[in-house]
């Protein structure tokens, strides 16, 4: 038996008393998943936390409600099933891992767990000939389907339309400080500042397996100490750049991505065949990089590709003649 998989019941074998528990400890779950939710955002979108304390406190009746009728049904004891007891049944991904994505990431979030909320009660008032629980689990679902109106009413309540464009830009410029802008300048420092060492190397020994290693060498070299650079350089409390462990994550593997684009082609044994892709690949990089600085800083395209294809065709330059040399 595999556990975990064959030793989980069916939905279609629970009885309604099971059913019922089930559906209080779902709510139970989701009330915490909003409260958690609450608390990762209320230092910085403090309004949107409102929200979801609002969406937990509508978790909270929705399980009374239940509870109160199992203790007419079924009375006091509750039997402890829970989602990852049922086969197939929806599971909600871990708060730590959504509250990290960012106030749009939650948002989606909240929205596919009513969703899911709504099928369950459909499915599990299908299942009941009780009339009082039929009917408790039908409204329910409605409530659920409504849940997008409701949470439309309460956004309104707390976020007016000011105060969410302005929680929006704000999350948009944390997301920029903490992913994009050490994100690029990873990206921007693996792709160009290796382009000289590699190129050089190629040219001097046309040996595509030791310009392979010289290339893994510098990109990993060169994405381990701009990680640890970029995570001490900030602490992020009052600069506002988020989480230094992000920044040197972020900076960090695209420091390494940006290097081994280059050098990766050198895995090809035809030296020429392995330059000519490589320099394919710089192309490619160097005309990314332009386009996230137009696109997430705002830089002016003229004036992104005069900086990032200008100065990287010079160090590709200084590379080939010094290894030609």
């Amino acid at each position: 038996m595999i556990p975990g998989v064959t030793s989980r019941k069916r939905f279609s074998d629970l009885s309604e008393q099971e059913i019922l528990a089930l559906a209080i400890a779902s709510e139970e779950d989701d009330a915490r998943i909003y409260r958690q939710y609450a608390e990762s955002l209320r230092a910085d979108f403090p309004d949107s936390a409102s929200v979801f304390d609002d969406m937990a406190k509508e978790e909270d009746g929705h399980r009374q409600s239940l509870i109160d009728l199992h203790k007419a049904r079924f009375g006091d004891v509750i039997p402890l099933i829970r989602r990852e007891h049922v086969s197939g049944y929806y599971a909600r991904r871990p708060v730590w891992l959504v509250e990290n994505l960012g106030l749009d990431r939650i948002r989606e979030e909240a929205e596919a767990m009513e969703r899911d909320a709504e099928r369950f009660y459909r499915k599990a008032a299908e299942r009941t000939q009780d009339a009082d629980t039929r009917k408790l689990l039908g409204d329910l679902a409605a409530a659920e389907a409504g849940h997008s109106t409701k949470a439309d009413q309460l956004e309104q309540k707390h976020l007016s339309g000011e105060k969410r464009g302005a929680e929006d830009r704000d999350a948009h410029r944390r997301f920029v400080l903490t992913w994009v802008q050490p994100g690029l300048a990873g990206l921007m420092d693996g792709s160009v500042s290796t382009l000289a060492p590699i190129f050089a190397v190629a040219f001097a020994t046309q040996d595509t397996h030791t310009t392979f290693l010289v290339g893994l060498a510098a990109s990993i070299g060169a994405g381990i100490s701009m990680g640890f650079t970029e995570a001490a350089s900030d602490d992020g409390e009052l600069s506002g750049r988020g989480s230094p462990t992000k920044r040197g994550f972020a900076s960090g593997i695209m420091t390494t991505v940006g290097g081994l684009g280059h050098a990766l082609p050198y895995l090809i044994t035809d030296f020429w065949t392995a330059t000519i892709t490589a320099i394919i690949v710089v192309f490619i990089e160097l005309w990314a990089i332009v386009w996230i600085q137009h696109r997430f800083m705002d830089t002016p395209f003229l004036r992104a590709t005069f900086q990032v294809v200008l100065g990287g065709a010079l160090v590709f330059a200084a590379g080939v003649l010094i290894g030609g040399g």
